[in-house]
């Protein structure tokens, strides 16, 4: 990478090995090198101790084009990178790679949250919806009897017509359920200790309400030293016999401990996206409980979502070749309530 005369900044791509062909398209690469001065072949795996050519790139990048696996961005490295302006993340939390030398060297931080959380959200409401019609349960039944069954009488609790549906968590990904969820006619809690005013078709309460309240608990709460184990022993004894829960934030959110055993006897149900530890144990019954659906943390970007991860982030670096503000912005400050 050298100095242009025109007016492109000069870009790095930043990212664990193989995340860029997943991540990028050629018609990405073709808009990138549009955009910035850069060659999309060269991909930094490790800014650490960088070769020659990534070495040379780092110290004239003005953006830094992250993903998954990249290198936390220390006062060393840093150190390597004297012209950088900023960092731009083509996916959700950034807080791997950037640390608090970052903010200090005034570093401007962008990420592709929003569009992360769009398929997380869509799994969401996939998962309350069956929940509600028991999939699971029906399914299984099924395939059990493999005749003809009274359905109705058996279902009779069964259905998502003015069902209360609990929302631990009004992040990103919290509220964008509460807005998939208006159109169906349900009730909704929100529980978040930071929210004074609830989105339009919310109701805030405590957590401990909502939980005795909802026959679908979900929850979206980022991993923080406070959100620790938050659906706990006491949280899991209010819900009345037959509640869904559904974790697609982080496991450590969920006891799982005091979970398992409202699962094996049934009063529960669960459908768990995320994991403490994040691969169960291969004695887990976790895997083989009849109401349990267990997912290895596809909830998130994976696929073609990655390709929409990567036009809000090539979006931001327009924004900014354009020295206009990035539209989703992470500051310091964000860090301390998000994930």
């Amino acid at each position: 990478m050298h100095p242009t005369t025109d007016n492109r900044p000069a870009l790095l791509l930043a990212m664990g090995p193989g995340v860029d062909e997943r991540l990028l398209t050629a018609d990405h690469h073709a808009r990138l090198t549009r955009l910035a001065h850069t060659d999309p072949r060269l991909v930094a795996h490790d800014l650490t101790a960088p070769g020659p050519r990534v070495a040379a790139a780092l110290a004239e990048a003005e953006i830094l084009f992250t993903c998954w696996g990249a290198t936390p961005l220390t006062a060393e490295v840093l150190d390597r990178a004297p012209r950088l302006r900023a960092v731009v993340h083509a996916a959700g939390s950034v807080k791997h790679h950037i640390t608090d030398a970052c903010w200090e060297r005034g570093l401007r931080v962008t990420s592709a949250a929003a569009a992360n959380a769009l398929p997380v959200a869509e799994y969401t409401l996939a998962a309350i919806l069956l929940a509600g019609k028991r999939v699971l349960r029906s399914a299984q039944r099924y395939a059990e009897l493999r005749t003809d069954h009274a359905w109705l009488e058996e279902s009779t609790t069964w259905g998502n017509y003015r069902r209360t549906i609990g929302i631990v968590g009004a992040s990103r990904i919290g509220r964008r359920v509460v807005e998939l969820l208006r159109p169906f006619d349900v009730e909704i809690l929100l529980y978040d200790p930071y929210v004074t005013t609830p989105p339009p078709g919310a109701e805030l309460v405590g957590l401990d309400d909502l939980c005795a309240r909802s026959t679908v608990v979900s929850v979206h709460a980022p991993q923080l030293p406070s959100t620790y184990r938050m659906i706990g022993p006491a949280q899991l004894a209010a819900m009345p016999d037959g509640t869904t829960l559904i974790n697609t934030a982080r496991g450590s959110l969920v006891d799982e401990a005091a979970l398992l055993p409202h699962l094996v006897t049934g009063r529960l149900q669960a459908i768990l996206d995320v994991t403490d530890p994040e691969l169960p144990p291969a004695d887990s019954p976790l895997y083989t409980l009849p109401n349990v659906l267990l997912t290895p943390h596809v909830a998130g970007s994976l696929g073609n979502e990655l390709h929409r991860m990567a036009d809000q982030a090539l979006e931001e670096v327009a924004r900014y070749g354009r020295g206009e503000p990035f539209a989703e912005e992470v500051r310091a400050s964000d860090l301390q309530r998000s994930a």
